[in-house]
């Protein structure tokens, strides 16, 4: 006899259901999110069939919990969440949720409805890494412009000045500037011999002299706050400041980490062979791509995966096609910059966009287009483990 099992994951305790062929309950238990609950996972599901003849769906489709089934050697179905919703109501009319109810529907949807999920590949530990890194990078971009943004609107109140010196708020220069003179008051007597040696101290790189500099400060509005108030926004800017230096001094080795991770791979390689691709760009690619091309069953596979395939909605005489929404958001924005970027260094597709903008289409859904072409390629090569060939698409003719 056959079973499937659903799992609703949770942050501190995990609930388990297991259906036997025809649907019918074998077992129903709960697990802690711990060394010992997930040890206790294991031994009760190995109580019921071998790891191997054991599928798994589940909603989440990383984690501790994931890869804690994977290398028990059970298949893991992920299943969006999207779906489980939408199935809801096959089983109540009042499609309400419970943890227990989504568990068991988890399990029923792997055993009708298995033909239509694909289950997860086991990344190797090289890809692992370049997705910890891509992904915590991604989480330290998005702190630095977090950071950058409350420290703008606390210098856009009490010092508009000191936002406006510098063209980059988070740019180490205009982080030593703050620090210096984190208030109007303590740069009162900042002058044109002062700012430039300021600037030769900290290896200032920019074009823009100290007279000029000193113009832009002196010509931003003039803040009225009051002395108590200007003393506790100077303490708001150092600890801002504080912490984006910390944040941008580890981003560029995170970065660097990134992208010698991804080009020391066969995978990494094969991603920069196209144009424009880019090292950080490829990085952030192979990190979502994984290095198994059986993960995509086709090319088409791939692009709805990624975002760059359209959805189509036709009801009667209705029809409408619209962007995809339900998709790796990470793949598809490290795809559409690939695909922005290329068009400017390849001829084919630059064809491709302009195809496109002449048809009416904007410039996002012509980047789309064009990603999606680029799909089509990076699959077949992927699936051959050969490196782009230039020489192939230019002669192609142009793809909508």
């Amino acid at each position: 006899m056959s079973y499937t099992v659903g799992l609703d994951w949770g942050s501190k305790q995990h609930l388990v259901c297991v259906l036997n062929e025809t649907g019918g309950v074998k077992k129903r238990f709960t697990v802690e999110h711990s060394r010992e609950g997930l040890e206790r996972l294991l031994r009760e599901l190995r109580k019921i069939a071998p790891p191997q003849e054991l599928p798994v769906a589940i909603e989440r489709p990383s984690g501790v919990l994931v890869d804690t089934l994977l290398e028990a050697e059970h298949p893991v179905i992920p299943i969006h969440p999207n779906v489980v919703k939408a199935s809801r109501s096959r089983y109540r009319a009042n499609s309400s949720k419970s943890d227990p109810h989504d568990a068991y529907l988890l399990a029923d949807l792997l055993r009708t409805d298995a033909h239509r999920f694909t289950p997860l590949s086991p990344l190797s530990d090289e890809m692992r890494a370049i997705r910890t890194l891509a992904r915590a990078r991604d989480e330290m971009v998005r702190q630095r412009v977090m950071l950058s943004n409350q420290l703008l609107a606390v210098l856009e109140r009490a010092w508009p000045g000191g936002a406006a010196i510098f063209a980059d708020l988070a740019s180490p220069i205009a982080l030593a500037f703050l620090e210096r003179y984190p208030t109007s008051s303590s740069a009162r007597t900042l002058g044109e011999k002062r700012l430039a040696a300021f600037l030769v101290k900290h290896h200032y790189s920019g074009r823009k002299s100290a007279s000029e500099l000193l113009a832009r400060l002196k010509s931003a509005p003039h803040s009225t706050i009051g002395e108590h108030e200007e003393e506790a926004t100077r303490e708001i800017v150092l600890s801002l400041v504080c912490a984006l230096n910390a944040v941008v001094g580890r981003l560029n080795p995170l970065t660097r980490a990134l992208e010698h991770a991804s080009a020391s791979t066969a995978m990494g390689r094969l991603v920069m062979s196209f144009p424009r691709t880019g090292r950080l760009n490829a990085a952030q690619i192979v990190a979502e791509l994984g290095d198994d091309p059986n993960r995509f069953t086709s090319r088409d596979h791939l692009a709805s995966e990624a975002g760059v395939a359209p959805v189509t909605h036709a009801s009667g005489k209705s029809r409408g096609v619209t962007s995809r929404y339900a998709c790796n958001k990470r793949l598809k924005r490290a795809l559409t910059t690939w695909a922005n970027n290329s068009r400017h260094a390849d001829p084919w597709a630059a064809r491709i966009y302009q195809h496109a903008r002449a048809r009416g289409c904007r410039h996002p859904h012509a980047t789309r287009i064009l990603a999606k072409a680029w799909t089509r390629i990076l699959h077949a090569c992927w699936r051959n483990g050969t490196p782009y060939d230039p020489t192939i698409t230019n002669h192609q003719p142009t793809m909508g």
